[in-house]
């Protein structure tokens, strides 16, 4: 039995490699999987798909004597099949619900695709990998274009951003005060204070928007007029 299989290590790097051409799409627009979470799912899925095809051979070694089909008929899908099932549970940890807003959904699906992706390379059929990879990152990119230029009325303009904010606690009014006077829906604002000094507090707070005009110009007060610590702004959508 060989100790080293060339043909074994290509498939796994092709894997690693359009995992991360896949993630670097998600970790760009700042989800929650990322480089990491995309490239574990495919190399994931490519050994699963290893294993089920050659890990268990129909051919059984005995004292000096190779049994020819001693384990019977084998299903060579058997385990990558579970591959299919077993992502679902990954994917709908991404998958997030505030109120009739449904987040994460995209990103569900890069880890489906990935893990297909994944599965594609470990049977060496690296044209159908590479050709689903590149269909994907294409979807993901120039979709969301299309969308947001040709697509005005579109709900998918309404972004929900969280805002995080380190301040001084006489601060935490005037913010609100400011975010009511730009957005009209927001929710979950807190001001707790921090334990390790009673002076300051954290903001957070939710809230949609449809233009990024809009979302800089809130940007840019936290930063610029309030004595804050640091600002962080996340975006929620897909």
């Amino acid at each position: 039995m060989e100790l080293f299989n060339l043909d074994f290590l290509i498939r796994l790097l092709v894997a690693v490699a359009l995992g991360f051409a896949l993630g670097l799409e998600r970790e760009l627009t700042n989800k929650y999987a990322g480089l990491r979470t995309h490239i574990l799912v495919c190399l994931g899925a490519c050994v699963f798909t290893l294993l089920s095809i050659y890990g268990f051979p129909t051919f059984a070694q005995g004292d000096n004597v190779i049994v020819d089909q001693a384990t019977g008929v084998r299903d060579t899908a058997r385990i990558a099949a579970q591959i299919v099932t077993g992502i679902g549970f990954i994917g709908a940890g991404t998958v997030l619900r505030n109120g009739p807003m449904v987040f994460g959904l995209t990103t569900a699906a890069t880890l489906w695709i990935a893990a297909s992706i994944g599965m594609a390379c470990g049977a060496g059929m690296y044209d159908v990998a590479f050709i689903s990879t590149v269909l994907s990152i294409a979807v993901l990119t120039i979709i969301r274009i299309f969308e947001r230029q040709f697509l005005p009325g579109n709900s998918k303009q309404v972004k929900r951003y969280k805002i995080s904010v380190y301040c001084n606690v006489d601060e935490a009014k005037k913010i609100y005060d400011y975010l009511i006077s730009k957005v009209d829906d927001i929710r979950d604002f807190t001001s707790k204070k921090l334990i390790e000094n009673p002076l300051k507090t954290k903001v957070t707070t939710s809230f949609e928007v449809n233009s990024k005009k809009t979302i800089d110009e809130i940007y840019a007060w936290l930063n610029n007029t309030t004595d804050n610590d640091s600002v962080s702004l996340q975006e929620l959508n897909d």
